[in-house]
Order: C-alpha cells, then sequence, then structure tokens
C-alpha cells in the first residue's frame, strides 16, 4: 500500500513564500516522477512542476521563477518552494508520484495525495 502524505500548506500574505512537503510510504520499488498539482474553486485541476527521476524538472508558466520543485531521493519526499506567492496561487496543492509498487509491479503506478489548502491573502 502506497501513500502520499502533504504538509506546508496554510495562509500567507501575498509576496510571501511556503513550502510544501509530500512524502511516498509504503511498498515503493522506485520512483519515475513527482509531481504538484493545484485546483482553484471552479476551475480545472493544473500541473504547477514536476521533477523526473529526480532531475529533469518542468514548471507551468504561471510559477516560473518563483517556484521550485526539488526531491530527497532517499526520503522518497518532494518539496515546493514557492516564493512571491500571489492572490492567483490560491487552490488546493495535489502531490502526485508515478512509481513502481512492488517488485511484481510490471508497470509505474499514479498515487495521489490528499492535497493542502494555499491562501494568499492580498
Amino acid at each position: 500500500q502506497v501513500q502520499l502524505v502533504e504538509s506546508g500548506g496554510g495562509l500567507v500574505q501575498a509576496g510571501g513564500s511556503l513550502r510544501l512537503s509530500c512524502q511516498a510510504s509504503g511498498s515503493i520499488v522506485s520512483i519515475k516522477r513527482m509531481a504538484w498539482h493545484r485546483q482553484a474553486p471552479g476551475k480545472q485541476r493544473e500541473l504547477v512542476a514536476a521533477i523526473v527521476l529526480g532531475v529533469s524538472t518542468n514548471y507551468a508558466d504561471s510559477v516560473k521563477g518563483r517556484f521550485t520543485i526539488a526531491m530527497d531521493n532517499a526520503k522518497n519526499t518532494v518539496y515546493l518552494q514557492m516564493n512571491n506567492l500571489e492572490p492567483e496561487d490560491t487552490a488546493v496543492y495535489y502531490c502526485a508520484a508515478e512509481l513502481v509498487p512492488s517488485s511484481v509491479a510490471r508497470r509505474t503506478y499514479l498515487y495521489w495525495g490528499q492535497g493542502t489548502q494555499v491562501t494568499v491573502s492580498s
């Protein structure tokens, strides 16, 4: 059984910073990709940032230069450092992981965390 547990959300003023964490636990053989998505009220869930094999990263245009994704492979943990936050960043942030869950698995599976609320006040 694989679980993703997020932490670090909260309320911050515009221009402030927050750091989100997401740890994957359970039966994990390897992690191919971890990512952060977000969903604002009335909007579709969108990709914010992703990291592949703990190295290659990509970002949504709206967060480039402000957000940084990083991964601690030893801890199966991904971080999202969010700086210069804007009210438009307000959303529930979800962690996602594509990973091989056991030695008998023949492909990666996608898992989601429960989400953490980020609210940016103007």
